[in-house]
């Protein structure tokens, strides 16, 4: 049975927990301002001792993310963020460091591959892989454009730096990386995910071992199934992603929908 949290705050279960994974866009802020309430559980967290990573996925190296929260007023706890773009970088420098690729995406995630611009090939045709971390800019509703653009070459592999299919930038909804490796999945083309709900950014950014870990997020693909294929216990903020479809649903058909277990949930994130 899923407790609500709302009345009792994250306090009432905190002690039970060594590690704490928490999202960012969607718990700490909605993509133009902070939560204050998620910032206040961050301070009482350190307060206290516990440990937490500000996991997200997003597709670019921990610094630029820092940059972003430090941008919206947040003034501490940068050193608990670890991104997905952070985990895909270590493995293109450590496994694909000579070959060439196509990057599909906006131009802003060029810090992703600062450090090897010169393995960047502009003709998809020329690159040995595809490294997507979003969709471009003129092209960024319209899916039908990369089933076209990525039909005749399912051979390469796609490497996916966010694993989310969407995300809300205050009131509107943006399409993200994981609707394009979705599609080429269709296409019968292989996808190597970096991020939520996948292991790896699990075990790179923090010693899981022989600890009791809570994960707090708000989508239920990648917060709570990361943390349901990790077997950690899962807290949904459901004022998120999920919003409208909770409020249409009993979370009960939406944990089956999903196929996910949530142990805990609450509107917004709060001690």
């Amino acid at each position: 049975m899923i407790k609500n949290l709302d009345n009792d705050g994250l306090q009432k279960i905190a002690e039970n927990y060594d590690l704490f994974y928490i999202d960012i866009w969607g718990v700490v802020h909605n993509g133009i301002e902070l939560h204050k309430q998620a910032v206040n559980t961050l301070e009482k967290l350190d307060e206290y001792k516990k440990e937490f990573v500000l996991l997200t996925n997003a597709p670019r190296p921990n610094e630029p993310v820092i940059k972003f929260l430090k941008k919206m007023g947040l003034k501490n706890f940068f050193k608990n963020v670890f991104t997905s773009g952070e985990a895909a970088m270590r493995y293109l420098k450590a496994d694909l460091k000579d070959q060439k690729f196509f990057h599909l995406g906006p131009p802003r995630d060029f810090d992703l591959f600062a450090t090897f611009e010169h393995l960047r090939e502009n003709n998809l045709s020329s690159a040995d892989y595809i490294l997507c971390t979003g969709l471009f800019d003129d092209h960024d509703d319209d899916l039908d454009y990369y089933k076209n653009l990525l039909k005749n070459h399912t051979s390469k592999k796609m490497i996916c730096t966010n694993p989310d299919l969407i995300v809300d930038r205050g009131e509107i909804r943006e399409l993200c990386a994981g609707s394009v490796a979705k599609v080429f999945e269709e296409l019968n083309g292989e996808v190597i995910y970096f991020g939520k709900p996948y292991p790896p950014v699990y075990e790179l950014s923090a010693n899981v071992k022989n600890r009791k870990v809570l994960c707090i997020g708000d989508n239920l693909n990648t917060d709570i199934k990361g943390a349901n294929i990790q077997n950690f216990d899962s807290l949904l903020v459901g004022g998120g992603i999920h919003r409208n479809e909770i409020s249409d649903k009993k979370i009960e058909n939406l944990m089956k929908s999903h196929e996910v277990k949530i142990d805990y949930i609450q509107t917004q994130l709060k001690w």
